[in-house]
């Protein structure tokens, strides 16, 4: 596994739009606010030609020219690390525009992003075997005052930062209003509840887990959606790292319980969950719907029992925020007990 170099002090950080661009607000004034946040923090910004495109159709501008971004930004020596401006739908269909030969070739250097980027963030390990971050996106960087989990991700570039742990409260889904503050920081109202698994059995109270492997995930949303592609190179991937083991991160965005269990399904008879030390599994944005019986707990345990690992379901991760940023690719050691949960990364 190859790991980028960290963001030096006054590192250059490049910004692209692989997916969705900062055209329309409140995204353009995060972004805005974003970049003198990092300028105060005495870094330089490199901005790809997309960041505030909007001719896109669920992606900031044309697959050619958002595959064409990406490989040039991820390329060039004017920038050390990468942040994408946001999420979308579509970016799986910029993948046959980036060049991949020129990206393993290339000095690995970080990527950041998360749900649509999980289309870059997932393959930079799996097919070039190079670390990937897995967490905000540049709008994020636009609140004020920044939230723990992005001084988190921030010091994760910057090298400062070997182990992250969750965040007492979440913000639960609301729709925006026209006079809501752009740059105000998450309104966070829910406790942070774990449940946690070993197989069927719910584990105890006061019980401690702890299960070390190679973290691998993203957004399922995206992930069932390159099962079985000519991207998907995950059994070979496995097979590499076998002797590392797995550990699953997974999260969903526009997925029902009943999609969830489908996307489950379909990666466990791919052969992704082969290894597998144990899953962590983040909020779903649809929290606490059910359907025909069916709710977000057995969409996924219901599946995952034979494997007879730890699972954590309702973890800081995806599309409820905070979450804890993840480096896709790296060793990692979960220790959970109780509402605790602390991730720790090795680089080897």
């Amino acid at each position: 596994m190859r790991y980028p170099k960290a963001l030096s002090k006054n590192g250059t950080i490049g910004f692209v739009a692989p997916s969705f661009g900062c055209n329309i607000e409140p995204y353009r004034t995060r972004f805005e606010q974003a970049q003198r946040a990092f300028q105060e923090r005495g870094h330089g910004l490199d901005l790809g030609p997309n960041c505030y495109a909007g001719e896109g159709i669920g992606i900031s501008s044309t697959p050619e020219k958002c595959g064409r971004e990406l490989t040039e930004w991820y390329c060039r020596t004017e920038n050390q690390a990468l942040i994408s401006c946001g999420g979308g739908e579509l970016m799986c269909e910029i993948l046959d525009y980036v060049d991949w030969d020129k990206i393993r070739a290339a000095e690995p250097k970080w990527y950041m992003g998360f749900s649509d980027n999980t289309n870059f963030t997932f393959l930079l390990p799996t097919l070039c075997d190079t670390a990937a971050i897995y967490g905000p996106c540049a709008t994020s960087f636009g609140m004020r005052p920044w939230h723990e989990s992005l001084q988190d991700a921030y010091e994760l570039l910057r090298g400062e930062r070997t182990a992250v742990k969750g965040y007492p409260l979440w913000e639960k889904a609301e729709p925006e209003t026209e006079e809501a503050d752009p740059l105000a920081p998450y309104h966070l109202t829910e406790p942070k509840i774990l449940k946690s698994f070993v197989g069927e059995r719910p584990a105890q109270a006061q019980e401690e887990l702890g299960f070390a492997g190679r973290l691998l995930g993203g957004c399922m949303d995206c992930l069932v959606n390159l099962t079985g592609t000519c991207y998907d190179e995950v059994p070979a991937f496995i097979r590499r790292y076998q002797e590392d083991g797995i550990i699953w991160f997974l999260e969903s965005c526009d997925l029902t319980v009943m999609a969830m269990r489908r996307a489950i399904w379909q990666m466990k008879h791919s052969g992704w969950f082969d290894h597998a030390k144990g899953f962590v599994v983040g909020r779903p944005l649809h929290f606490g719907e059910e359907a025909m019986g069916l709710d977000s707990y057995h969409a996924v345990l219901d599946l995952l029992a034979e494997y007879q690992v730890p699972v954590i379901m309702d973890a800081d991760l995806g599309h409820l925020p905070p979450m804890m940023p993840i480096i896709c690719g790296a060793l990692g050691q979960v220790q959970v007990r109780g509402n605790e949960i602390r991730l720790e990364y090795e680089k080897r």
